[in-house]
């Protein structure tokens, strides 16, 4: 049930969201629990996602992809949105949106032919380094470092909250590369985790989300040849923020989808649930409710298929991605919260998938940049 109807999408799109749909039914949804309590997502699942074309669908055939536009992305994460399963949207959302057009833009052919078509089938998976102890959203605090040894590089520091940290075979990393009391140089670097110096840390206990894999990282001296270098050095600052919007928009396709099936759920709770004789649905203040909630997620939607559309055709500009990420992820988390109050204490059992999409969904509202961060960019941008 879609609160708007939506032009975004071809035939082609349609059957490749049948696939995806009949994937996940198949192979996430009888094992997600058993993920949640390990903490992570098995190898195996990676690997079946690739075959189907769930991971990177839009990569170009030449480095093993399907070729697609960014819409392809966006209907594996409305997908795993569909079963509750935000989780695995948050790990795809690192190897695919994220780590991929990284991959895309900064990368030599060399290292295009390397790592992507590995992590389109699933045998590697990637995770990005950003966060430190002492720097999330400040990137210009990161005290990790690669300073120069000849031809290549040596990598010292530590990353936290990594998503794929603990599965992860690439990590692109990103580290000071100007001595300490010069103006801050950022480099991203491609890290290999079989390399001599990297360790992982624990898997770090979540509230939400607990599917998805986040660890800590370690670099202890890992000597990285000059190829490692993922495009230019002291460039890396200049190069996220070009990128950035792929990503918020990524957080925000994510958090809108995840509100209409909180929305679809809560719909079908109150026709069915009795209170005072009769069904939920014939009170008016649940009717008001819901007329309330379905406004915010309709006019969500809306915008963030304008993005969808914008970042498929290649403009989709920074200002638009970061107000979709904070005003999305901010309405996203009101909406579920409310749908969930339509639950009663139903809502707040584990086996019912809004309390999942509940504790999932608060995340959307920090990382990627937290939306304080969101709202400061915006107000420079509009005042400058």
């Amino acid at each position: 049930m879609a609160v708007v109807s939506r032009t975004l999408f071809s035939a082609e799109h349609d059957a490749f969201r049948d696939a995806i749909r009949r994937f996940i039914e198949r192979e996430v949804v009888p094992h997600y629990r058993a993920w949640e309590d390990a903490g992570y997502v098995p190898r195996d699942t990676w690997r079946k996602g690739g075959e189907i074309g769930l991971l990177c669908p839009d990569v170009p055939e030449a480095y093993g992809g399907s070729g697609g536009d960014f819409l392809f992305n966006a209907i594996v994460h409305e997908e795993m949105a569909r079963v509750g399963a935000g989780s695995l949207s948050a790990c795809l959302i690192s190897h695919s949106d994220i780590n991929a057009s990284y991959l895309l833009e900064l990368g030599t052919e060399s290292q295009k032919q390397r790592w992507l078509p590995p992590m389109v089938s699933g045998h590697v998976i990637a995770a990005i380094g950003m966060s430190e102890p002492g720097a999330g959203s400040d990137l210009k605090a990161i005290r990790t470092t690669a300073r120069r040894d000849g031809a290549n590089f040596v990598l010292n520091g530590q990353k936290t909250f990594i998503t794929n940290g603990h599965n992860a075979d690439l990590v692109i990393v990103c580290a000071r590369t100007t001595p300490p009391g010069e103006k801050v140089g950022i480099s991203l670097f491609l890290v290999d985790a079989t390399l001599p110096g990297f360790r992982r840390g624990r898997l770090l206990e979540k509230v939400g989300q607990k599917a998805g894999d986040t660890a800590e990282l370690f670099f202890d001296d890992i000597v990285l040849p000059a190829d490692s270098l993922l495009g230019q050095e002291n460039a890396g600052f200049a190069a996220m923020m070009a990128l950035m919007p792929r990503e918020r928009i990524a957080i925000a396709m994510s958090a809108i989808a995840e509100a209409e099936y909180a929305l679809e759920w809560a719909i079908e709770h109150v026709k069915t649930r009795e209170a005072f004789g009769r069904p939920l649905a014939q009170l008016q203040t649940i009717r008001f409710k819901i007329a309330e909630l379905a406004s915010e997620v309709a006019v969500s939607r809306v915008f963030v298929d304008w993005c969808l559309h914008k970042q498929s055709v290649g403009s989709l500009d920074l200002r638009s991605a970061v107000i979709a990420k904070y005003w999305v992820s901010d309405a996203s988390y009101k909406v579920i919260d409310e749908c969930l109050q339509l639950f009663g204490g139903y809502g707040y059992m584990r086996e019912y998938p809004i309390s999942r999409a509940w504790v999932d969904s608060r995340i959307h509202r920090i990382y990627g940049g937290t939306n304080e961060i969101m709202k400061d960019i915006i107000g420079k941008d509009l005042l400058a």
